[in-house]
């Protein structure tokens, strides 16, 4: 027994208790290790990647060469085409055929018939057996010549295939190549077919040249970042969208790699999120590209081509990665590298070529000669008497020796050979005048062919010149050259979702549906919390958020932004010293607690608001009876502080105990000027740059609204106001600018004209007479307007000719409801409202922007008789650097930099 266990494998042997089995390492030889190797060589070689030399992949340049064995002039069927490639090609005809359809949808080497399907639509081509294809004309001019072409034996022995195609233009970068291979891959993006030929002149001229993509699906694209198709350049490309009216957009060009089902099914899903809001979309794509989107009414149609670059395919990020094979292994060149290579490779063949032809121009110079030597000297009469073979050689041979001095090279008996295969009617038919023509027609052939050779760059540019004008017809660019602006999603998002907080116990959340509702929001966006201990936080849209109790303030937050100003007062722990300070929040750290305190416990808030322009409020502070103080209530004024950074101390508001802060008054912009603009379509102002630019507003500027009934009024530009469609006047107001009127007055039937100014901005006025027949014929704020009367003509008398009115002369400025001058006693049939007068406005007063106090980094300025006075102490900050507002970085309490989101 023992000694049958001796002889079992030492795997099998039993292992002794207090011994742990041993691990053993089987190393793999042979043709293991390299199996992989050749496969993933094979796969990048043979595949995936093209060749620089012709631009093409193995299955593609085989299509292209059987196509060429096929070519007749007329079609030939796919099929045909595809089973005559398996010859060279051992794949399959799936991958032939799918390779062809991909080649004649570029449209340039491939002169097709029938069904190939859309680059549009993403349709599929017919069946191989119902498609024809034959070579383009194009394709026959730079692409075959088998004199040139090295060759090698297909996969079989069979057949010889090319090693490469001898194409004399830079096809890769004209059709561009895609493929993913073994750990490796290549993105070579379309280029221009008339662009590519221009650069290669340029080159060629020793000229700079930069080449960009161009998409058959054209659209507008961004190539700021092409990095020349190297790894890490990225092209955005963007949908043709345009307005047809005020509820449709219509897409005409999609981005390159989309198609419009999978554009729509793009816009579908972003509605169904929430993210765009639209009605319904038509497609009625065909040879081109239409697209319609109807949207509703009241949603902006600028906003929404945002909302679509933003949130669907209509914009697509393209990373470029050029690699091709060179000399058997892969290479990571940029496309102008590319430009570089083939164009010096069409020089070498084109070089090729002509030293071919003035090859075979000199053979047949050569042969011609010895042919009129032969017959003019009637040296075939020398063979007559010759018996044997090598005597007529001998023969031969002899009578040309007087005759052949001026020949290139010595004649050889292979060029006797031929001189006795000429037969006896073309002698007898022999004429030396013609064969001397010929001779000088060669001669002359030979002498350009040698003079390309000598000027061979020259020649190589009338070639891609000759391509140009021959085949660039209909090949202009087709993708819009542009530069983007970077689109915030939170701008243009469709907020459908609303957002509750319970201050209390410090939950936020779209599913908090029973608390208290706070704004509309979407879940990208992201919400800015404050609470009583002075915690601040920033998270992310969600349906239940805890952020900390006694919630203060919640609100949408808006990254870097800096016009929303933060004013607060607050109280450095229990029973210490308060302090004010005002302050911006631009970027923080998400989900991350700042405390806006000293962090001494029992700090807390005594006031707090959000002012979305930076408005300055004025406050009364009461304190609480202590002592001796005699001052109980004083003011505060917030304009009369500086915008720091959040992480600032402040200044000292009072050491004793405050009672109560009260709001006294509400206050108007410390910040600069912020352009507004209002939007005609969903008739809002915005400060988005969306429709027409109504001017730069402060804190105190108000919107001028005149309505067609007659009412006159002036308002804050706040974003959420919306205008009616009655309103004929929006601009911004000038107290000092009188408003000009002419009315029809329903009580007196009779026309007037009255100007005036806004006597009471902060309500609405009616300035015609309140009678039901009265109606505004025009009104104007123009400074000098002039109106034009026409009369009715009357029966029996002659037309009376127009009046032209200076209204600034006819009536003087008076009160908001003074009655106004009559117009005139004739029968009026129409009033009209010309160019007004010029007229020189007095500038206001110009404030360098050193001594404004809209600057956010203004010195401190106090009223002297205020309690508020004592202590300023903004030096004295938990962060020095946060002293200038956002304009550092703005750093936590260890002086890290705070990561921006």
């Amino acid at each position: 027994m023992s000694s049958e266990n001796e002889n079992e494998p030492l795997d099998n042997e039993l292992q002794p208790e207090n011994l742990e089995p041993q691990e053993i390492i089987t190393k793999i030889t042979g043709m293991y290790e390299d199996w992989f190797l050749d496969y993933a060589s094979y796969v990048i070689l043979e595949r995936a990647v093209p060749a620089i030399e012709d631009g093409l992949k193995p299955v593609q340049r085989r299509i292209l060469h059987s196509m060429k064995d096929l070519d007749d002039g007329r079609y030939n069927k796919v099929a045909n085409i595809v089973g005559h490639t398996m010859q060279y090609h051992p794949h399959g005809d799936a991958s032939i055929s799918d390779a062809m359809v991909q080649i004649g949808q570029k449209n340039l080497m491939i002169d097709m018939q029938g069904n190939w399907g859309n680059i549009l639509t993403g349709d599929r081509a017919a069946a191989a057996r119902y498609i024809e294809a034959r070579l383009s004309k194009f394709a026959l001019d730079v692409v075959y010549n088998p004199k040139i072409t090295e060759w090698q034996s297909s996969y079989d022995g069979r057949k010889r295939e090319p090693v490469n195609l001898p194409i004399k233009f830079p096809l890769l970068l004209a059709q561009g190549a895609e493929g993913i291979a073994v750990g490796l891959s290549t993105k070579i993006l379309p280029h221009n077919f008339i662009e590519l030929i221009e650069a290669s002149i340029k080159h060629l001229q020793g000229k700079r040249f930069k080449i960009l993509p161009d998409f058959p699906t054209g659209g507008i694209a961004d190539f700021t970042n092409y990095n020349d198709g190297l790894r890490g350049g990225k092209v955005r490309v963007r949908a043709r969208i345009s307005q047809r009216d005020k509820n449709t957009l219509v897409i005409n060009e999609i981005p390159f790699s989309t198609t419009t089902g999978t554009l729509i099914d793009s816009i579908l899903k972003a509605n169904d999120k929430g993210k765009i809001k639209i009605k319904k979309i038509e497609d009625n794509t065909a040879a081109e590209v239409e697209i319609l989107i109807h949207i509703p009414s009241g949603i902006s149609p600028d906003k929404t081509i945002d909302a679509l670059f933003a949130f669907t395919n209509c914009e697509i990020s393209i990373s470029p990665l050029g690699c091709v094979i060179e000399d058997n292994k892969p290479d990571f060149i940029g496309v102008s590298e590319m430009l570089r290579r083939s164009t010096d490779h069409t020089v070498e063949l084109l070089k090729s070529e002509l030293e071919i032809q003035l090859n075979e121009l000199q053979e047949q110079w050569h042969f011609a000669s010895l042919e009129r030597i032969f017959i003019e000297n009637r040296i075939y009469r020398d063979i007559e008497e010759e018996e044997t073979w090598e005597g007529v050689i001998a023969a031969i041979d002899k009578g040309l020796q007087p005759h052949i001095k001026h020949l290139k090279r010595a004649v050889t008996e292979e060029d006797i050979v031929r001189l006795t295969e000429i037969r006896i009617k073309r002698i007898s038919k022999f004429d030396i005048d013609k064969a001397q023509q010929k001779i000088d027609a060669l001669e002359a052939d030979i002498a350009q062919v040698k003079h390309h050779l000598e000027h061979l760059i020259e020649y190589a540019i009338d070639h891609f010149k000759r391509l140009r004008k021959t085949y660039g017809k209909d090949k202009e660019r087709k993708t819009e050259i542009s530069l983007f602006d970077d689109i915030e999603a939170t701008k243009v998002v469709i907020r459908n979702t609303k957002l509750y907080v319970n201050r209390t116990e410090g939950f936020v959340g779209t599913s908090l549906r029973r608390d208290e509702y706070v704004a509309d929001c979407s879940d990208i966006d992201d919400i800015i919390c404050f609470t009583r201990e002075g915690k601040m936080t920033v998270t992310k849209v969600d349906a239940k958020t805890f952020v900390g109790k006694d919630i203060i303030h919640v609100a949408i937050f808006k990254k870097k932004d800096k016009r929303t100003i933060y004013n607060m007062i607050y109280q450095d722990g229990r029973g210490g010293t308060t302090y004010v300070k005002r302050f911006a929040v631009s970027g923080v750290t998400r989900d991350r607690e700042y405390d806006l305190t000293q962090g001494k416990k029992g700090s807390k808030i005594h006031y707090f608001s959000a002012n979305p322009n930076g408005e300055a409020e004025i406050v009364t502070i009461h304190l609480r009876q202590s002592g001796s103080i005699k001052k109980l209530k004083f003011e505060l004024d917030f304009s009369e502080l500086d915008i720091k950074g959040r992480g600032v101390r402040g200044n000292v508001v009072t050491k004793y105990n405050i009672k109560r802060v009260e709001l006294k008054e509400q206050g108007i912009s410390t910040l600069k000027p912020r352009k507004i603009w209002f939007d005609d379509t969903v008739r809002r102002i915005n400060v988005d740059g969306r429709g027409d630019l109504l001017g730069e507003f402060r804190g105190k500027d108000r919107l001028l609204i005149i309505e067609q009934n007659g009412i006159a009024k002036t308002v804050f530009p706040e974003v959420t106001l919306h205008f009616s469609s009655d309103m004929v006047v929006l601009e911004k107001w000038n107290p000092k600018k009188p408003i000009s009127a002419i009315y029809w007055d329903g009580e007196k039937e009779k026309y007037y004209v009255k100007r005036f100014l806004i006597e009471h901005p902060e309500r609405e006025e009616h300035f015609i007479s309140e009678h039901p027949k009265s109606f505004l014929e025009i009104v104007s704020t123009d400074y000098r307007p002039v109106a034009e009367v026409v009369y009715n003509k009357l029966r029996g008398k002659d037309q009376k000719p127009n009046d032209e009115i200076n209204l600034e002369e006819f009536i003087a400025v008076k009160g908001i409801k003074a009655h106004g001058n009559r117009l005139t006693t004739e029968k009026v049939k129409q009033i009209n409202l010309l160019d007004p007068l010029p007229y020189e406005e007095e500038l206001p007063e110009v404030i360098p922007e050193e001594e404004s106090t809209t600057e956010l980094n203004n010195p401190l300025q106090l009223k002297k008789d205020s309690t508020f006075t004592e202590g300023n102490t903004s030096e004295n900050t938990k962060n020095p650097s946060d002293s200038d507002g956002d304009d550092t970085p703005e750093l936590d309490g260890n002086g890290e930099q705070i990561t921006l989101f």
